[in-house]
């Protein structure tokens, strides 16, 4: 597989030309010398001839919502559109984590996971003012969804925010009123530490812990201390975390699990609202039951699971 893995260093020219890349010692485009690097997918859900009436409309909207926001109560027309939809406009890239020919990202080097998560927040902020949604994920293994088993990231940028990042926005929203400043998330994570019993870990920057009714075994959450909106505007925070979660999980299953990770951050124009990171390790099928009802089984309490990878971290 590394003898023609198109994103390793020296390859290129088998990639679309790179939009960023993090080269310390300088040189052109796509050529070799990077420690990180962004590239178009090629094979994009968003993009194409409609991109550009992305912008356009991010420029039209309030800045709130875009005008396709699920949530918006003006989008309300009159006439019901049974069939309403819109073109799968945005940009979609692909973040390259590392040069070397690394798996997961349980393998990569404290350096080059700083660069990799530093390279996330770069290309979030290149997208976040024309974006109303900017989406972050890294898929690994293929189970989870992965192609290409070199580490990388992909990032959309999407034209309207979606049903379930609106809700949470609504439902952090109305608790910051109804409480009079609170922030949702905050309070959740210092509750979370009160207790104790899902924690897993907690340094001066964030902590981390497996979710009250997580949807799955060992689901993991990394939530700043300090309530920030944007996860690509909070400096490095959260960054060791995030690799602390990936090691503990290394850990406790002897080796990195297929997982999915991604980042929810604020819509653009969004201040009430604290990111947070998901990792989902792929261990369970999603079965009937699930899939008819919404209704999520887990038969590994997100109690035991912190316990677990409390010892595996040994704190």
């Amino acid at each position: 597989e590394a003898e023609s893995c198109p994103f390793c260093e020296g390859r290129e020219d088998r990639t679309p030309p790179e939009v960023w890349a993090e080269r310390p010692g300088g040189g052109p485009p796509d050529s070799p010398g990077w420690t990180a690097r962004a590239v178009p997918n090629l094979y994009p859900v968003l993009g194409g001839e409609a991109a550009a009436r992305s912008t356009q409309r991010a420029e039209r909207d309030s800045g709130f919502s875009s005008s396709v926001d699920p949530l918006r109560a003006s989008s309300r027309a009159r006439e019901p559109d049974l069939f309403a939809s819109q073109p799968a406009d945005g940009a979609h890239e692909v973040i390259i984590h590392a040069p070397e020919h690394v798996t997961v990202m349980a393998e990569l080097s404290e350096e080059r996971f700083a660069g990799a998560v530093a390279a996330w927040r770069e290309r979030m902020r290149a997208h976040a003012e024309a974006a109303s949604f900017v989406h972050l994920i890294v898929n690994e293994g293929p189970d989870a969804g992965a192609s290409l088993v070199h580490s990388h990231a992909q990032l959309y940028a999407m034209g309207f925010v979606p049903a379930e990042v609106a809700r949470e926005r609504e439902r952090a929203g109305a608790y910051h009123e109804r409480t009079m400043g609170g922030h949702l998330l905050s309070d959740v994570a210092v509750e979370e530490v009160r207790r104790g019993d899902r924690l897993v870990a907690i340094d001066d920057e964030a902590l981390l812990v497996c979710p009250w009714a997580s949807r799955s075994p060992f689901e993991l959450r990394v939530i700043p201390r300090q309530p920030a909106p944007a996860f690509e505007s909070d400096g490095e925070v959260g960054t060791a975390m995030i690799r602390q979660a990936i090691a503990a999980l290394a850990r406790v299953f002897d080796a990195a699990p297929q997982l999915n990770l991604w980042v929810r951050t604020a819509p653009r124009g969004t201040e009430e609202f604290c990111w947070h990171v998901d990792i989902v390790p792929r261990l369970t099928i999603r079965a009937g039951f699930e899939l008819g009802t919404g209704v999520e089984v887990n038969v590994y309490p997100p109690e035991r699971a912190a316990g677990d990878l409390r010892e595996a971290l040994g704190s």
